[in-house]
């Protein structure tokens, strides 16, 4: 095919889109049948009319080809465990008697029955239900899902793409199921597993798809020849198959490296790429496989991760450039919209010319058809739209907002001497034990407690104007009045005031610092019906004034026991906000950095003899190749002394990580040099205090024992058997003991009962450790 005639076949398509509706719909609605207040019925019906509002917007947007299948009541990895009949022992019985009662089960877990390990979806803020196989795992098709929802898009006259998880990403994101060798390594399942993809493929087929794409964002990271050799062979299987759609093979958040010429070689009909960030070295990379002839390529130019409008031109000279090396190029974003806000222009606490450099899912969808509308029939077309473009880019790159010269030449002072405390760790716990006094398995929690209807009722009033901020804080005080008293009642050692006055441990700072910018309806996925509202990180960072010290002082003030101030850290702050793309990130971290040191400081000041400083994204924000991976730890780990290292000796320094794999970064964990950590444990069995050990960890560190994902209340023996465990890694000088996380979406019954168990575990297990 020509040049001329790939021109004009492009056409334009996304991977996918968010899930919950303008108002978060979807999570109304299955939280209100968690609640027994919405029918079964009445939950599918809404989750009907967001795929038709959704189809309909792309298609109205001039998107040629809708994505079907991505959407999702909880996570696209369950849904796919589904599809392919991979439930565990012990949920089949439940999603035998009910496959929607069963699938949430395995999602949240019951009160007799564990959920799915929960971990982040690469190097995203999004959680995955990890799958749990074994050798004795037997895989059966059921693709009413993705039937049923292809059929509804054909439906409304939409020509429709099913997009479905790859089986070799599906492998390699799985895990050994409880029970079987944790060196179990699924990808000696795929021979029985695809055969239960060819079926779906084919029933997709006898459907009317034309087009089935499968994700494999798996191969974008390092892979080993066998890895590479279960790629080559899957699609080597599938594309043989005759039964079957034509298939699309996509991969995204970087480049595909040594599995490009896998993938370009194997007898699919199309590849799709990403081109933005990192991953911008596909288009290098595909030349030098000399391209994709006889194939579709879809080309992802228009960033689907983040919120900063595209560079139009930019865009347009990649694509002029992949026209020569595919037999059809079409324009799509570089990832499934999931991971971004519905609509920029519904936001109206903004600066309507600020609005302008913002592109959320509606807004990447119309640069998505511009782009294809610009290379299908000459930039003359777009012409109007390549000016605006222009002026939004000069708009945003000649803001004040973005430079500040004091913030960056304070940045630029900073001295390797600024991140190191002022005594090791043996000579600091010292002075820490004797200053706090605590008990052989200190038991705390991990910041925030349940936000009430009361609180929400007067933040939402305080919005509003029915109360003033007098009223409102008053609100809050009764909140930690509550809390405080509670804990002290259960027995907790190191308190929390419990957050009652923060709507997002990201958003509640990004406020008070300059050079952010918050939405009211920015709302992202997180997990299940978890949604966050991410802010901008639009310029140089700044703290004006303390940001917690008075509700932290007031909280101490109620007790005599140690409250811990608590910060969310430089790296978390970046990963859940809209990063800047006009400077390195960790010149930003640095910024934000100091600006915690300041906090840090100031509570220290006031008292506070514990400071905890989370940093639950550091794992998360790992680059996914490991060539990229030392750089980054080291401006990410020295982001975070840099906002610590300033306190005393015997000021305990604390931080928290969860639902990731942490074995990657056991090294980073201790150069922060915190003097205490506590992560997520509870679902993986102590897996990570393995990790640690293994490590030769020698600091104090809290595995946790009490699963906050899920509705349960784990029971005192079942938090004492975890500890066991736990010390089977970590003496029991070095253990503490807390849950895996925050408190704040769990409801106050669960809390207390999960909280009074965990004490008494404690207990039990120190009277065990007597005369220890």
């Amino acid at each position: 095919m020509t040049a001329k005639s790939a021109t004009a076949a492009a056409r334009a398509t996304v991977y996918g889109y968010p899930r919950q509706g303008q108002n978060r719909e979807l999570k109304k609605a299955i939280e209100g049948y968690w609640k027994g207040r919405v029918t079964a019925d009445a939950l599918r019906a809404t989750a009907t009319d967001l795929r038709r509002t959704h189809w309909r917007q792309l298609a109205e947007a001039g998107i040629d080809e809708v994505p079907t299948g991505d959407f999702s009541y909880y996570d696209h990895v369950l849904d796919t465990t589904v599809m392919v009949g991979a439930i565990p022992a012990r949920h089949r019985g439940a999603v035998a008697a009910d496959a929607l009662d069963g699938y949430f089960a395995m999602a949240r877990g019951t009160q007799d029955v564990a959920p799915l390990e929960m971990t982040k979806w690469f190097d995203t803020n999004y959680h995955y239900l990890v799958p749990e196989l074994g050798p004795d795992t037997v895989f059966n098709a059921d693709s009413t899902k993705q039937v049923d929802e292809f059929k509804e898009a054909l439906a409304l006259g939409l020509t429709a793409r099913p997009v479905l998880v790859g089986p070799v990403t599906y492998l390699l994101l799985a895990k050994a199921a409880q029970g079987v060798a944790a060196d179990f390594d699924p990808l000696v399942l795929l021979d029985s597993l695809l055969p239960v993809y060819a079926k779906v493929l084919a029933d997709l087929r006898a459907a009317g798809a034309t087009w089935v794409q499968l994700d494999e964002p798996a191969l974008v990271q390092d892979r080993t020849p066998a890895a590479l050799n279960a790629a080559a062979r899957a699609y080597r299987d599938l594309g043989a198959r005759t039964d079957r759609p034509k298939l699309l093979v996509a991969s995204y958040f970087d480049r595909l490296g040594e599995a490009l010429p896998v993938l370009a070689k194997a007898p699919v009909e199309g590849l799709s790429l990403d081109f933005t960030g990192a991953a911008a070295a596909n288009l290098e990379d595909l030349a030098a496989v000399g391209g994709l002839p006889g194939k579709r390529l879809v080309a992802g130019v228009v960033d689907g991760r983040n919120i900063w409008v595209n560079d139009l031109e930019k865009s347009l000279t990649t694509l002029g450039t992949l026209l020569g090396l595919a037999d059809r190029v079409d324009v799509a974003t570089s990832c499934s919209l999931l991971h971004v806000p519905l609509d920029a222009s519904v936001e109206r606490d903004i600066e309507p010319q600020i609005v302008r450099w913002l592109a959320f899912a509606r807004q990447k969808t119309r640069e998505v058809v511009t782009l294809a509308r610009g290379i299908a029939r000459g930039t003359d077309t777009i012409a109007a739209e390549l000016a605006a473009n222009r002026a939004d880019l000069a708009s945003r790159a000649g803001s004040p907002i973005a430079h500040d010269p004091a913030v960056r030449a304070r940045a630029a002072a900073v001295t390797e001497a600024d991140a190191r405390r002022s005594q090791p760790y043996p000579e600091r716990t010292t002075a820490q034990r004797a200053r706090l006094g605590l008990p052989l398995l200190p038991t705390t929690t991990i910041g925030s407690f349940p936000q009430t209807n009361e609180l929400r009722t007067a933040r939402a009033d305080l919005r509003a104007g029915r109360i003033d901020t007098g009223g409102y804080e008053e609100r809050v005080k009764a909140e930690i009045q509550e809390v405080i008293s509670f804990q002290e009642k259960a027995g907790l050692d190191v308190l929390v005031h419990g957050e009652a006055e923060r709507n997002d441990m990201v958003q509640y700072f990004a406020e008070q610092l300059t050079g952010y910018l918050a939405t009211q309806h920015g709302w992202v996925q997180s997990y299940g019906t978890r949604y966050v509202r991410p802010p901008i990180l639009a310029g140089d960072i700044s703290r004006p004034e303390p940001m917690t010290v008075r509700w932290t002082t007031y909280a101490q003030s109620l007790t005599g026991r140690p409250v811990k101030g608590m910060l969310t850290g430089p790296v978390t702050m970046l990963a859940w906000s809209f990063v800047r793309d006009d400077q390195p990130l960790g010149d930003t971290a640095r910024q934000v950095a100091l600006a915690l040191r300041d906090e840090v400081g100031d509570l220290e000041a006031a008292g506070a003899s514990v400071i905890q400083v989370d940093e639950p994204a550091l794992r998360e924000t790992l680059p996914l190749r490991t060539a990229d991976r030392a750089a980054y730890l080291g401006w990410a780990t020295e982001a975070f002394r840099l906002s610590t290292a300033g306190v005393r000796p015997d000021t305990q320094i604390h931080t928290h990580m969860c639902y990731a794999e942490f074995g990657d970064i056991v090294q980073a964990i201790d150069d922060l040099d915190a003097d205490v950590i506590s992560l997520e444990a509870a679902r993986s069995h102590m897996q990570v205090a393995r990790e640690l050990a293994r490590h030769g960890y020698p600091r104090e560190a809290g595995p946790g024992v009490y699963d906050i994902h899920s509705p349960r209340v784990p029971s005192v023996e079942e938090a004492a058997e975890l500890l066991r465990t736990g010390l089977k890694a970590i003496p029991a000088e070095r253990l503490w003991v807390n849950p895996d996380c925050g408190l704040k979406t769990r409801g106050w019954l669960e809390t207390r009962s999960s909280l009074e168990n965990l004490v008494a575990a404690a207990r039990t297990v120190r009277g065990e450790l007597s005369p220890y």
